[in-house]
């Protein structure tokens, strides 16, 4: 299923609530001496030539995640901060919160939590609306598919059969055909022995007839 089809931009915007969501990343402005490096965040790396639709659907769910982060410091920040420094570094999630506290004083693990959990149930809901799109389209393609197997096969035993009527048609014909000579080679000896024989009584005919001709031309 081509992604073109599917409105990927409409499923992630949460529309069950009123919180404000930004189309794009907003960076957040750190102190001089402490801030994150600024580098793209680092998915687990994926063998890409083994899906050719990964790169872009990957792409996708990553804008997506962005375009639900709010205003603030919260879980999407502390993501992008974690993953740029090294997400198995324990300092950089003592850096990120750091950071996260100058800019929200009230900043919890807590509420950290509950915000990953918002953020992973979203991409959940796209997931599973793209999920049920895309298999709802490989279902129909693939009744699709059956039936024109189906037809087709008929359409082929059909013919098959036709063939095999034909064949033994073609078969009975050539029997026919090799059988003429045999079968006409009576009547077709009488024949020709009649018309020997019709030439033969009238040349025996002939021949007196014309005996006698020449008697009279002779002895009258």
């Amino acid at each position: 299923m081509g992604i073109e089809s599917f409105n990927w931009k409409s499923l992630f915007i949460n529309e069950e609530t009123n919180q404000p969501k930004n189309e794009e990343v907003k960076s957040t402005s750190f102190p001089q001496n402490n801030k994150f490096p600024d580098a793209e965040t680092n998915l687990n790396p994926v063998n890409l030539n083994a899906n050719p639709f990964l790169g872009e659907v990957l792409e996708v769910y990553q804008k997506g995640f962005e375009g639900l982060n709010a205003d603030g410091f919260d879980f999407f920040e502390l993501y992008k901060s974690v993953n740029a420094v090294g997400v198995t570094n324990p300092q950089s999630y003592q850096m990120a919160f750091t950071m996260g506290k100058t800019i929200n004083p009230n900043l919890t693990k807590e509420f950290l939590l509950e915000k990953a959990k918002f953020y992973s149930t979203e991409i959940e809901k796209v997931y599973e609306k793209y999920n049920i799109t895309g298999n709802s389209k490989k279902s129909d393609l693939n009744l699709k598919i059956n039936e024109e197997k189906k037809n087709l096969s008929k359409n082929i035993s059909d013919l098959e059969a036709q063939l095999a009527q034909l064949q033994k048609e073609l078969e009975a014909k050539k029997i026919e055909l090799s059988r003429i000579d045999s079968d006409n080679a009576q009547e077709f000896s009488e024949l020709q022995l009649k018309i020997e024989a019709n030439n033969m009584a009238k040349q025996k005919i002939q021949d007196s007839i014309n005996l006698v001709v020449t008697g009279i031309n002779q002895y009258l």
